[in-house]
C-alpha cells in the first residue's frame, strides 16, 4: 500500500540527504517527493509517498524521528487531506488534432501555457487520479515530454473526508 508522509524539518543543509540515505539503507524507494518552505520561517515540509504496510511505515517514522532536524512525521494516508500535484505535458498538436486536445484541456480545467505549430504545453493541477486520466487521454496524440511534481498534501481542518462523500454521492446517483 502507498502511504503519504508529511515531514516537518528544520531548513538545514543535508536534511534531505540524510532522509534519502535512511530510506536507501533500508531498501525503500520514495515514489514521490516534494519539498518546500512551510508556514514558519526556517521550517520546510517534505511530502513523500512510499510503499509499505502499516507496521513498516510506523518503523520508518520512528527511524525518521531519530535523525537530527526532524520536527514532525505524520502519516496522512487515512486522514482527510487536500492533495495536489502539478504536471506539464508537451503534446503533439497539428491543425487536425488541436481542437480535440483543447476540448480535453477544457474538460480537465487544465491550461495551455505554450503553443507552436506542432505542439502544445499543457499545465494540469489536481489529485493524482486526474493526472493519470488526462495523460491517458492525451497519449494517443503523442506526448513528447512530461514533467511532474510530487504529491503535496495538507490535512483538512474540517476533518471532512471528501473521498468518502464522493463515493457516497456516486452510490446515491447509481441507485436513483
Amino acid at each position: 500500500m502507498k502511504h503519504t508522509l508529511s515531514v516537518l524539518v528544520e531548513d538545514e543543509a543535508g536534511v534531505l540527504s540524510r532522509i534519502a540515505g535512511l530510506f536507501a539503507r533500508r531498501g525503500f524507494n520514495i515514489d514521490s517527493l516534494a519539498v518546500g518552505p512551510a508556514e514558519q520561517v526556517g521550517i520546510s515540509r517534505i511530502t513523500m509517498v512510499v510503499s509499505g504496510d502499516n507496521r513498516t511505515i510506523e518503523q520508518l517514522s520512528k527511524q525518521l524521528y531519530k535523525l537530527i532536524n526532524i520536527l514532525k512525521v505524520q502519516d496522512v494516508t487515512t486522514i482527510p487531506c487536500v492533495e495536489r500535484e502539478l504536471m506539464i505535458l508537451k503534446v503533439q498538436a497539428d491543425s487536425k488534432t488541436r481542437t480535440e486536445i483543447l476540448q480535453i484541456v477544457e474538460i480537465f480545467r487544465a491550461k495551455v501555457v505554450d503553443l507552436s505549430d506542432s505542439c502544445l504545453i499543457i499545465e494540469v493541477t489536481g489529485d493524482p487520479g486526474k493526472m493519470v486520466a488526462i495523460k491517458n487521454l492525451l497519449d494517443p496524440f503523442g506526448i513528447l515530454e512530461i514533467a511532474r511534481t510530487g504529491k503535496i498534501a495538507l490535512t483538512r481542518a474540517s476533518k471532512v473526508n471528501t473521498e468518502l462523500l464522493r463515493n457516497e454521492f456516486f452510490v446515491y446517483q447509481q441507485s436513483s
